[in-house]
């Protein structure tokens, strides 16, 4: 697999402050990225060097689909966490105004405007001033134009984060349907869209990369049995609750118990427990229950989520 940009040793420093700290990457031809992080972990800054927009204080990035090109910018598309439109401008006009300006003839950027507009579901709103669309219609004429010129990347920073539920899925199927096409690097902190449509993740933390690589690989290397447990809110379950994960502790190496030996996790009448092996582990759970009459309001087995994983890597 060919990749279509390889990232070394991108740093960026505002003043003393280094919001970009010696990132190493690669995104490969036909993939679907996520970037991920929490607040200030330096997404957008990323995402805003690899666009142009903002100039590195270190580091190199090379576009191999860029060699014959001059100015890699021609090859992607980019659609910021709030873009801004001409509000008395049509959709048609602003799609056809954006392939003007990536040197689209009139004629072209005309077709290629209205292709996309249906693409998007947005011909019947297309000589409608983008004044009065919805934030979801926004988003998808954001995307429109993002697409004009027919980028090999696309980049969107927090693409569905500012919608409603309605929007956030007209956008998302959309997501799905280009990933088919091209190349896709977009910020979330919505750990389920990233799990649902990326091939890999980047997670970043305080300017740096704390993991990344395929999420299948990731899903194999560092998910891990889990057990969720919720009582019914009563005096008796919680005193048995905490005494029980008291006891789980204490005795770790207590052969009886050795499936729940990884970690406890307690809440308001709930309980996770990671463990070794889920059949065994369920079983001394279920007896236990059953011995002391607590009452179960319910019990899962599974498996730890990118989300879970995303958490412990960023409090690290």
């Amino acid at each position: 697999m060919t990749a279509l940009l390889q990232v070394k040793g991108l740093t960026k420093a505002f003043n003393s402050v280094k919001a970009v700290n010696g990132l190493d990457f690669a995104i490969e031809e036909g993939h679907c990225v996520a970037l991920l992080g929490p607040n200030g972990a330096g997404k957008t800054t990323t995402i805003r060097m690899i666009t142009g927009l903002l100039k590195p204080t270190a580091g190199q990035m090379r576009f191999h689909a860029a060699a014959n090109i001059g100015d890699e910018r021609a090859i992607i598309g980019y659609l910021p966490q709030s873009p801004a439109f001409y509000n008395w401008m049509t959709g048609l006009e602003y799609v056809v105004y954006a392939g003007r300006l990536c040197g689209l003839t009139s004629q072209m950027a005309g077709n290629r405007a209205m292709e996309l507009l249906e693409r998007v579901g947005l011909t019947g709103a297309a000589k409608r001033r983008i004044g009065t669309y919805s934030g979801g219609m926004k988003q998808r004429l954001g995307l429109a134009q993002a697409l004009v010129h027919q980028p090999k990347l696309l980049v969107m920073d927090e693409p569905v984060s500012a919608l409603d539920p309605v929007g956030r899925r007209e956008v998302l199927e959309l997501l799905r349907e280009l990933k088919r096409e091209t190349t896709v690097l977009f910020s979330t902190h919505v750990l389920h869209d990233a799990e649902d449509l990326c091939d890999d993740v980047i997670i970043i933390r305080n300017g740096q990369i704390a993991l990344q690589g395929a999420i299948s690989s990731i899903r194999s290397d560092h998910r891990r049995p889990i057990i969720e447990l919720q009582l019914e809110r009563d005096d008796r379950s919680e005193k048995w609750l905490a005494g029980y994960a008291e006891r789980i502790r204490c005795s770790l190496s207590h052969s009886s118990e050795a499936g729940l030996i990884h970690e406890i996790q307690l809440g308001d009448g709930h309980a996770r427990f990671t463990v070794k092996e889920v059949d065994e582990a369920r079983q001394l759970l279920l007896e236990e229950l059953a011995q002391a009459r607590v009452k179960v309001r319910k019990l899962e087995a599974g498996y730890s989520s990118l989300e879970d994983l995303f958490m412990k890597v960023v409090a690290q």
